[in-house]
């Protein structure tokens, strides 16, 4: 079930002007449009019988159509009904719009017109979300809290406030403003919890998130400065609303607030101040204005206040409706409508709901008063002036009667209008059919016929009369005329209406033109076209003079054609002075000439000079110009414009002018290209000249002359005229690259009379506001000239009536057609590849003005050829680069290429030259790569040749050492003397990577037999055979011995770091089998004792082996050893002899510096003692093999460590 409906009643008078459907509730919308009961029992009883009466429903002025939810009722009332899917049950979800929402209005229509009520706007019933809830705040005990809870909603939603899901009931401390904030003042650890806000309307109920306020305990740390907490914003509220300025402050003591009208009025009593705020419950219009909140520290003149403005808007209210009026034919009809509201509204008169269409016989006076002239029967109906503004609309309806009486003379006949001359007309008629007897004078009417703001001129002729001359018209203009008869009870119906087109005259006023050089042979003569006032007429051709100034009165003349705006005069001499002037003719002949504008063409070395910029046009108005233009050809060279102007004092018929004082150059920067000059006197006569400028010179002058629009003769009304409507069916179509035809036609309904028109153009898709330019037409048509070619434009086109100019029309787009590139490729390099190739790579033309569809390279090794001898190789338009092959060594190329269009080929860029790669220089990359990975795998090979020797090598080590004896003893050195020591021999299962180093098993060399303890000791297979030879004992016969100093654990195996290809002859080395030349007899060479023998293979590997010295000093001296140096390690060091070594194989002494000594101080080694026992001493790692050192110095090192004995140190 629903409730009773919500009566809403739509008239021409006050009322809402917005509605609510809410969910639960129908709307019932009545139109009360008519009289009131009484005065149609009076008009029955005046008319008769009463014509049948028609309601119809508009929603956004078409016609409503019924259904289910909009139901129209007998008495013509609208009754929307809730949609069935929405209802109180599912408000959480918004109801299905159902095509209700809308501006709903009323027509009443009877025998007499049509009447139409004020519109409503629909709304259904909505809640959004919560757009700004509560914050979390940490506040001090005795200080003030404020939560703000921003929703909207239609009906406009209330606000109540919960903590810790408890209701809060307002209070002195707890304060809900109708804005849904909440003010907790003098906070206490009480109010410490989770504060939200619930906002709820018809439609539904929404919560906003829980935010928390945590007290400090304590007192608050305010300072004594006082602070705005929360300051007045300025606000807008509708008429009725309520509205809250907050304003909170604190400070030590506490701040004093008050509340203030800047205006200095006094507050209204119906506003309510609650705590610190200031609340209007339901506003007004005199609540209107700016507010001041002052907070000030008690007993001091210490003070902060803010200042906000609350605006109120309001929607229209007719103040002063129209008063129904009855009057005879050929009276006037005078009609007000006066009105309020905020913003003021705009007011607009029908008349049977149809705009008024204004004319000379009907038009608006000023504001809200309507004049009718001439009343005719067509004329009766209802008048309503419609108020409307941003919040809605208001309306008041006149009736207004055409009283036709006997007996009145009919309408005059036969009218015809012939033009005189450019000014004159005559216009004759024949007398009316009926009643002409009693006419008394006939009236003529006549005005422009184009335009809808143009006055309707009249004048009164005798009754014996038929015809009147017609002065001071406008040469070609159309004008619309017609009669009227009057006789002495009133007047006849207004003839027919006749159009006259007046003859053509020759302009009275000359083009106002600007002149600048794109080079310096040529200047470029631009003008505007003149308005048609001016021209009198169509303007078919525009004749320009020039000449030199001291060359006599020679003058050149040309002419063009009426649509054109600009003409080239070439051939011209450089650094010239010329002088132009132009004037512009019609069918009638030409009219006046210009003034003469001088010009200097710039200098022939076009790089000095910077040239005048280009496209200079100037829009006049009363009090100000708009100055355009566009950079000159050589815009890079310039650091900005100057703009000066003066007015010139015209002295007519005199032909001459004075000048004024020049106004002081305005420099503008170098992206500006327009700039508006104000102030200016209205009819003027004005010269504008625009210049470029560098640090070095400054250009030469883009110079305009022209006169600012007049001043209106006519006093205007108080309100403006309505500005005309854009035209339509605009049409664009490329008349060349370089311009565009743009036709369009007149706007269908104007209010005012259009005079010219304005063209924008700019290139598509910028807003750039310097690239925009702005043309005048006083046609329905325009070519637009020095466009850039294949660049697509928009165009719009905006009317112009006097002194008030329209919006532009929509946006067509053209393209203009494509031309040869304007520039050459850019990027353009070189590169040589080889003796016989180049690489040429290149981006496309800055301007290519069309699609480039190839590119020409030019190359040639003799610059001063003829271009067409130069190679061509042309290529595809889509490609960047190329290689050019074919090309002799050494050479040097000069190289220079070109892009073309379907239009033809562009410029070429400037010459660039390259020299190719000679043939020595010449690097085969394949050749290259080949010797290298032939060099890789040499390697490759070589290793694995020697990984295979060695483990030949190790295999034969192992089949001789089988009979060995493990029993050797190896003298130990010290650095004074030789010691023996026997060591106990480990097992060598592990020794074959230190044997694969030993050519054949220990050596080439069989070490002779003594005895048998030698012999077992020389057979037996251990890791000291393959290290170290026997040690001569200074006789030459006793036999060398196998010896070693230490055991070997079975990890011992070591890690080559380093190979040695050579040893010297004089270097003391080990060599492979052993040490030579150790004993009493010391070998000699070249007369000189030596500690080594020569060596026969210069082709050695020498093995350091680096060992863990495991001796400690106890067992040291238990062998009687003594040791000067106790920190020196002890080493052993064995080398194979090569095969071709003859020597025999001897023991170098373990830890003793390898250096060469005189014959007499080396140590001798004393005979073997199998019976001495040393401990043994482990090799931990063989360190570096050095085919190429020829000194090898054990440095002392702790004999706990494990040392790398480096050769060279």
């Amino acid at each position: 079930m629903f409730k009773s409906p919500l009566w809403v009643e739509l008239s021409c008078g006050a009322g809402p002007v917005h509605a609510v459907l809410e969910p639960d509730r129908p709307l019932l919308l009545e139109c009360q449009l008519g009289a009131t009961p009484l005065e149609e029992e009076e008009e029955e009883e005046e008319e008769g019988e009463a014509g049948p009466v028609e309601v119809s429903w508009l929603r956004d002025g078409e016609e409503l159509q019924e259904s289910s939810v909009l139901q129209l009722l007998s008495n013509g009332s609208l009754l929307v009904v809730p949609p069935p899917a929405w209802s109180r049950d599912t408000r959480d979800s918004r109801a299905p719009s159902s095509g209700l929402e809308g501006g709903y209005s009323c027509r009443r229509t009877d025998t007499f017109g049509v009447l139409t009520s004020r519109v409503v706007h629909l709304h259904l019933a909505s809640l959004s979300r919560i757009l700004k809830g509560p914050e979390d705040q940490v506040i001090a005990a005795g200080g003030a809290a404020r939560f703000e809870c921003l929703v909207e909603g239609l009906p406009t939603p209330t606000i109540t406030w919960e903590r810790d899901q408890e209701t809060l009931e307002p209070s002195a401390r707890f304060l809900t403003l109708p804005s849904g904030v909440l003010q907790i003042l003098g906070v206490t650890e009480e109010d410490e919890g989770a504060y939200r806000c619930i906002a709820f309307n018809t439609a539904r109920r929404r919560y906003s998130q829980e935010s928390r306020l945590t007290v400090t305990p304590g007192v608050s740390s305010v300072s004594a400065k006082v602070e705005l907490l929360s300051r007045p914003q300025n606000s807008t509220v509708v008429l009725g609303h309520p509205a809250v300025m907050e304003c909170m402050a604190q400070g030590h003591p506490k701040p004093l607030i008050s509340w203030s009208r800047l205006d200095g009025k006094p507050i209204s009593a119906d506003v309510v101040v609650q705590k610190t705020n200031l609340v209007i419950p339901r506003t007004r219009q005199h609540h209107a204005g700016v507010y001041v909140c002052r907070a000030n520290r008690p007993m001091t003149r210490e003070f902060v206040s803010a200042l906000a403005e609350l605006r109120v808007l309001s929607p229209p209210v007719i103040l002063q409706p129209p008063e129904p009026v009855s009057l005879s034919r050929g009276n006037t009809a005078r009609f007000v409508c006066n009105s309020s509201g905020e913003p003021p509204p705009a007011l607009l008169w029908l008349r049977n709901g149809q705009p008024v269409q204004a004319n000379g016989r009907v038009k608006t006076q000023s504001a809200g008063v309507l004049l009718i002239n001439q009343l005719g029967p067509d004329d009766a109906g209802y008048y309503t002036c419609l108020a409307s503004n941003s919040l809605g609309t208001a309306c008041a309806t006149a009736k207004l009667s055409v009283i036709v009486r006997e007996g009145l003379p009919s309408a005059p006949r036969q009218l015809q209008a012939t033009p005189l001359s450019s000014t004159t007309a005559m216009l004759t008629w024949e007398r009316p059919e009926q009643n002409s007897d009693q006419i008394i004078g006939f009236s003529v009417h006549y005005q422009k016929a184009s335009g809808s703001d143009n006055l309707e001129l009249q004048q009164a002729v005798n009754n014996d009369t038929m015809e009147i001359v017609l002065k001071e018209l406008l040469p070609h203009m159309t004008y619309a005329l017609y009669v009227v008869a009057y006789s002495q009870i009133g007047a006849s119906r207004k003839s027919h209406t006749v159009t006259m087109d007046m003859l053509e005259d020759v302009p009275i006023a000359a083009p106002q033109l600007s002149l600048l050089s794109p080079s310096s042979t040529d200047i470029r003569v631009m003008w505007l076209p003149l308005s048609p006032l001016q021209s009198r007429g169509t303007v078919t051709s525009y004749q320009i003079d020039h000449s030199t100034l001291g060359q006599g009165e020679r003058v050149f003349s040309t002419e063009v054609s009426g649509n054109e705006t600009q003409v080239t005069l070439r051939g011209l001499s450089p650094n010239q002075l010329y002088r132009v002037r132009m004037r512009a003719g019609t069918r009638a002949g030409y009219g006046p000439m210009s003034e003469w504008h001088t010009h200097l063409t710039p200098d022939l070395n076009l790089t000095m000079v910077l040239l005048s910029p280009m496209e200079l046009k100037v829009r006049a108005k009363m009090h100000s110009l708009h100055v355009s233009w566009q950079p000159p050809t050589n815009h890079t060279q310039i650091s900005g414009y100057k703009l000066a102007y003066q007015m010139l004092d015209s002295e007519e018929g005199a032909g001459s002018t004075k000048k004024r004082p020049e106004t002081q150059p305005i420099k503008l920067r170098k992206r500006v290209k327009h700039h508006d000059i104000t102030a200016l006197v209205p009819d003027r006569l004005y010269e504008v000249k625009v210049w470029a400028y560098n640090k070095q010179t400054e250009g030469h002058p883009a110079v305009w002359k022209g006169r600012t629009e007049k001043s209106p003769s006519q006093p205007t009304s108080p309100d403006e005229p309505s500005p005309p409507l854009p035209p339509s069916g605009l049409r664009a179509v490329a008349n060349s690259s370089r311009s565009i035809w743009l036709r369009w036609e007149r706007p269908r309904f104007s209010s005012v009379r259009i005079i010219n028109y304005t063209v924008r153009c700019s290139p598509a898709g910028l807003r750039n506001a310097s690239l925009v330019a702005y043309y005048t037409s006083s046609t329905q048509d325009i070519l637009l000239g020095a466009l850039k070619p294949f660049t697509r434009y928009e165009m719009a086109v905006q009317s112009n009536a006097f002194n008030v100019v329209g919006p532009f029309s929509s946006v067509v787009e053209e393209s203009t057609l494509a031309d040869r590139p304007s520039t050459p490729p850019a990027d353009f390099q070189l590169s040589a590849v080889d003796t016989s190739s180049v690489l040429v790579q290149w981006r496309p033309p800055v301007e290519p003005n069309g699609i480039i569809t190839g590119y020409s390279i030019l190359f040639s090794c003799n610059i001063s050829q003829p271009e067409h001898m130069w190679n061509n190789s042309t290529h595809n338009g889509s490609t960047s680069s190329t290689e050019v092959q074919g090309l002799q060594s050494g050479t040097r190329y000069f190289f220079k290429m070109g892009a073309c269009t379907d239009v033809g080929a562009g410029p070429y860029s400037p010459v660039k030259d390259v020299h190719t790669h000679y043939n020595g220089y010449e690097l085969d990359v394949h050749a290259v790569t080949g010797i290298i990975v032939g060099v890789c795998l040499g390697l490759i090979c070589i290793l694995l040749c020697m990984c295979l020797s060695f483990r030949n090598s190790n295999a034969k080590n192992r089949d001789m050492m089988g009979g060995v004896d493990s029993g050797p003893v190896s003298p130990h050195f010290g650095r004074g003397g030789v010691r023996t020591v026997t060591p106990s021999l480990p097992d060598c299962n592990d020794c074959h990577e230190l044997e694969t180093l030993m050519p054949g098993p220990c050596g080439l060399h069989q070490v002779p037999q003594a005895t048998p303890t030698a012999t077992t000791a020389a057979m037996e297979p251990s890791e000291a055979h393959c290290l170290m030879g026997n040690v001569g004992t200074g006789d030459e016969s006793t036999e060398l011995k196998l010896a070693w100093n230490g055991s070997v654990s079975r990890d011992w195996a070591s890690r080559i770091s380093r190979y040695r290809d050579t040893i010297t002859e004089d270097s003391s080395t080990l060599y492979n089998g052993g040490l030579e030349g150790i004993g009493k007899d010391k070998v000699k060479r070249d007369g000189q004792p030596q500690l080594y023998a020569p060596v026969a293979n210069s082709n050695k590997v020498e093995a350091e082996v680096i060992v863990h010295s495991q001796l400690s000093e106890p067992i040291r001296r238990e062998s009687g050893m003594v040791d000067s140096s106790p920190s020196r390690p002890t080493s052993s060091t064995a080398v194979a002899s090569s095969p071709g070594s003859q020597s025999p194989p001897v023991a170098v002494p373990s830890g003793s510096y390898q250096q060469q000594q005189p014959p007499s101080s080396l140590p001798q080694s004393p005979a073997t003692n199998n019976n001495d026992t040393t401990p043994s001493h482990p090799i931990h790692q063989l360190s570096s093999f050095s085919p190429t050192a020829r000194h090898q110095h054990h440095h002392p090192i702790p004999p706990a460590n494990v040392t790398s004995i480096i050769p060279g140190h």
